[in-house]
């Protein structure tokens, strides 16, 4: 029996940053920064000339994914861990199932595949917080129903990431599985499992115990702006009788147990990488909220702390909170909602 099993990709990434990439590039360097053009849903793009070689000045390699950052987190906080995932048969896969070894993660749910090669991603990083990603969804995407072994999902709690491919087709049917089994339930979806058919999507919340999602996602999922945070998360609440979390990037977090909603900002971080950061705070939350039997303002101190942690490291997993390290706890503003028109702070 585990504490709990995750589910997701698995991905291997290569970080590389150009010599002399900063906003003053040019075609000496071998490549460009273009600003404020139409052309860029951002308004911001990169341009490398053609043909040529551009020299790195950096490269490093990691470890990534979803359901492997997560699986991370839970077995340096103590936990007996699985992940369920594929990996494609070669090097980098091999590599992925190493560490996973390593850091005490079961990895006998693992899928091998020779059809596609192990996810991979190459972030290209800029100065200070810019970067951009290079995405391949490959041995992760064709994990299907008949390759997960059922049998041995033995767990008290399920951690679903983003899923695709195959794997987000069977999205409703990990959940139901995990409730008829009266497996706890955390779902951080993604775009591919916010997409599915609305009826679905409502069986599906309405069976899960941890919900986590960003402001886009929280917007998409109720058609509601998300600075109209109290809107949200009556809608929320209506669809998902658990605990609801909706991250802001820098601007904290926000949560809600269905009669208080929980607020902290972020601690004052250094940051040197942004990847995994999503992940580290979900995964950190939960574990908090696992180990205090569901206090959520301990839950929100350690996922924060977790995600600070992180980013203050290059890669998802480096800079991840072992069980007992201690860590700088934030304030957490508690307040209570739904019965009035606005908040008030809970003294």
């Amino acid at each position: 029996m585990y504490n709990i099993i995750t589910f997701g990709s698995a991905t291997w990434d290569t970080f590389i940053k150009p010599k002399k990439f900063s906003a003053q590039g040019g075609p000496a360097s071998g490549w460009q920064i273009i600003k404020d053009s139409g052309k860029f849903i951002t308004g911001r793009g990169i341009c490398f000339n053609l043909g040529s070689k551009v020299e790195i000045e950096k490269i490093f390699f990691a470890s990534g994914g979803g359901g492997t950052n997560t699986a991370a987190t839970f077995a340096k906080q103590g936990f007996k861990t699985a992940f369920c995932g594929s990996v494609g048969n070669d090097l980098p896969g091999q590599e992925i199932i190493n560490e996973l070894k390593r850091l005490n993660i079961n990895s006998q749910l693992v899928e091998r595949t020779k059809i596609k090669p192990t996810n991979h991603s190459i972030i290209l990083s800029g100065a200070r917080e810019d970067r951009t990603i290079f995405v391949y969804r490959g041995a992760s995407e064709i994990l299907g129903e008949k390759d997960i072994p059922w049998k041995k999902l033995r767990s008290k709690w399920f951690y679903i990431a983003p899923l695709s491919g195959k794997l987000c087709a069977i999205f409703e049917k990990l959940v139901n599985f995990a409730y008829k089994n009266k497996i706890k339930i955390a779902v951080n979806p993604g775009n591919c499992q916010l997409a599915i058919q609305e009826k679905a999507l409502k069986r599906i919340l309405g069976k899960v115990d941890i919900l986590v999602l960003n402001q886009e996602e929280a917007s998409l999922l109720t058609d509601i702006s998300y600075k109209e945070e109290v809107k949200i998360f009556k809608k929320i609440d209506k669809l998902c009788p658990g605990i609801a979390i909706m991250t802001k990037g820098q601007k904290g977090v926000v949560v809600s147990d269905g009669e208080y909603l929980y607020r902290a900002g972020t601690p004052n971080t250094r940051v040197l990488d942004r990847t995994g950061a999503g992940d580290s705070f979900a995964s950190g939350f939960v574990s908090g909220f696992i180990r205090s039997n569901g206090n959520i303002e301990y839950s929100i101190q350690l996922g924060s702390a977790n995600a600070s942690s992180c980013l203050k490291r290059l890669g998802a997993k480096e800079g991840i909170l072992k069980q007992n390290e201690k860590f700088k706890k934030i304030k957490v503003e508690k307040e209570l909602c739904y019965k009035n028109k606005f908040c008030s702070v809970k003294k």
